[in-house]
């Protein structure tokens, strides 16, 4: 999916722990670690203003559109 989440940089330049944003923010490590690695398929724009709020970034900081290479089909989800 060319939708990539930079939380991993973001909390590196905060120098702030997984743990310590979920208990900030009221989400889930579990559900964080998801997002983190890539493989959340949404997210809520309360929980992603929440981040916002605590990591002091916008959403395009955390959240940014890499396209792949041409002719590569983008990942919608399951086909019907």
């Amino acid at each position: 999916m060319p939708i990539r989440v930079r939380l991993d940089r973001l909390l590196l330049e905060r120098r702030m722990s997984l743990t310590e944003l979920a208990d900030r923010v009221g989400v889930t490590i579990a559900n964080l670690s998801i997002l983190k690695t890539g493989k959340a398929r949404a997210i809520r724009f309360s929980t992603l203003a929440s981040l916002c709020r605590e990591l002091e970034c916008q959403p395009g900081d955390l959240v940014v559109w890499e396209p792949g290479p041409p002719g590569e089909p983008e990942d919608d989800g399951p086909e019907e």
